[in-house]
């Protein structure tokens, strides 16, 4: 189809429905957090805004850093695909439970843990597809991009339908948690029906290519009791947090806590390195490019997320949304990134492919550099948005819009990008758990996304100044920085 595998697009529908319930949940989350869980938790709207931010924060960092534990499962033990299974159905669990707000940490627990298995895994299936050495992948991964961005369009409606009930009740935001529960399991619906299309790709190397190509018999059984196991490790953690651990964190120093995480980051180093000790030189080296690439890819991701927190929140607030009398929901915003990708993704995708075979290619950090500094030019028209909102109240809809627009470009000069790379440049039995390196690095950029109002508020700075000289900054050094990664990635980049 389109000069690409059938699997492609089986993995593009199914990616597209788990992301819609993925961003019809996150649409609502922050909005869900300052005007029903956290409405009473202070009289000063600031405190409110900077707890239910944090949470938000929090909540990204965990979902994206259990991708190392996705990725070290299947590649050791699961396979790919039934890791697909069972964080689906995690996922699922935890979406319908979080439509109690007495449940809503036991809800985003399992969101995190299922999330983890699911989304490092289906990036990998997509890699198995092609050769080490086929030029399509770069497209394929702006295809998949695609599925992914017409899932978080689509979940405007379903977040905006819970933000018009949730006017006068505010069980509205609840019904938006069971709508996105209903398409994860359209998901794994998809998935398990297109499993003919997939050949051996997500299967563990154990597994041989004569086998029958589908999940059955014993898998099932082994989908099962892992995700059960799963549900029950994250209820008794989330359990004891609430009962006494969390407590005992409150009281911990900030500097302790730092501390240990440092330490906890050096050791985890540390064991990735004695774990990891049948590397050849150059494959030290292509591992080496990309943690430095997905480093830097914590001042991207750090900016753009503030779509789901603040500029979210701007949009709620801040903006006029009438239009001839009628007033759009504020959640439809976050379906302006999505819609910009899924009309500029094509073009991209032939951009890449007419770059890659001329004379004068880009390479991977280049890419990845000018996408940051695109960035970085959004939160300029950002920063004159706000100026406009300071002074007369609320801003037009075109400030938002146009920043969407900008930080759309650099996505897809950066995001589908670096997903092949770490596909490219990993040794092929360590490819899920380099994937999990590449989303920990988003972790930590989307933990910095919730916390970095309160942070340069603390010090009255200006935000949209802040991420306007950390983006642009990073891709200027990562643009110098491109010859000596394209020496460590032997051509494969």
């Amino acid at each position: 189809m389109f000069g690409h595998p059938k699997g492609l697009f089986i993995l593009f529908m199914t990616e597209m429905w788990e992301r819609f319930s993925f961003y019809t949940m996150r649409a609502i989350l922050v909005l869900y957090l300052t005007g029903v869980i956290f409405v009473n938790y202070s009289a000063d709207p600031q405190i409110i805004r900077n707890h239910a931010l944090e949470i938000y924060g929090i909540y990204l960092l965990l979902v994206y850093i259990s991708g190392l534990a996705g990725g070290y499962f299947a590649d050791k033990v699961l396979g790919s695909r039934k890791a697909i299974f069972v964080g689906g159905l995690v996922m699922g669990t935890g979406l319908f439970v979080m439509a109690s707000p007495e449940l809503i940490y036991y809800g985003l627990g399992l969101i995190i843990t299922g999330n983890g298995f699911f989304k490092p895994n289906i990036s990998t299936i997509v890699s198995g597809l092609y050769s080490q050495d086929d030029k399509r992948r770069d497209g394929a991964f702006t295809i998949f991009y695609m599925g992914i961005n017409i899932g978080a369009f689509i979940a405007i409606f379903s977040a905006g339908y819970a933000e018009g009930i949730a006017k006068t009740n505010p069980w509205g935001w609840n019904i938006g948690f069971i709508i996105a529960g209903i398409g994860m399991i359209i998901s794994l619906i998809i998935f398990y029906i297109g499993q003919k299309h997939l050949g051996s790709a997500g299967f563990p190397p154990s597994r041989q290519i004569t086998e029958k190509t589908k999940i059955e018999g014993r898998d099932w059984s082994d989908i099962a009791l892992w995700a059960v196991g799963m549900i029950v490790v994250v209820v008794a953690v989330v359990f004891a947090w609430s009962a006494f651990l969390g407590s005992i964190w409150d009281m911990v120093p900030g500097i302790i806590k730092l501390a240990g995480g440092i330490g906890l980051i050096i050791a985890a180093l540390g064991g990735f390195v004695v774990t990891n000790r049948d590397n050849t030189r150059e494959e030290w080296e292509r591992i080496i490019s990309i943690v430095i690439l997905s480093l830097f890819v914590i001042f991207f991701w750090a900016g753009f997320e503030q779509a789901g927190g603040t500029m979210n929140l701007f949009a709620y607030e801040q903006t006029d949304r009438h239009i001839l009398g009628w007033e759009m929901p504020a959640t439809w915003f976050q379906g302006v990134n999505p819609l910009f990708i899924v009309l500029l993704a094509p073009l991209f995708s032939m951009l890449w492919n007419r770059l890659d075979r001329s004379r004068f290619p880009i390479s991977t950090p280049a890419k990845m550099g000018i996408g940051m500094i695109v960035l970085g030019i959004g939160f300029v028209v950002m920063y004159f948005g706000q100026g406009v909102a300071d002074e007369f109240g609320k801003a037009g809809m075109g400030w938002l819009v146009a920043v969407y627009l900008l930080h759309t470009i650099g996505e897809l000069c950066l995001s589908p990008i670096g997903l092949s790379m770490v596909t490219k440049l990993s040794p092929v039995r360590r490819v899920s758990l380099m994937m999990g390196v590449w989303f920990a690095c988003t972790a930590i950029a989307d933990y910095l996304s919730g916390r970095l109002e309160a942070i340069v508020h603390h010090f009255g700075i200006s935000l949209w100044a802040t991420l306007i000289a950390t983006s642009v900054g990073a891709g200027i050094i990562l643009i110098m920085l491109t010859p000596m990664l394209k020496k460590w990635m032997h051509g494969k980049a």
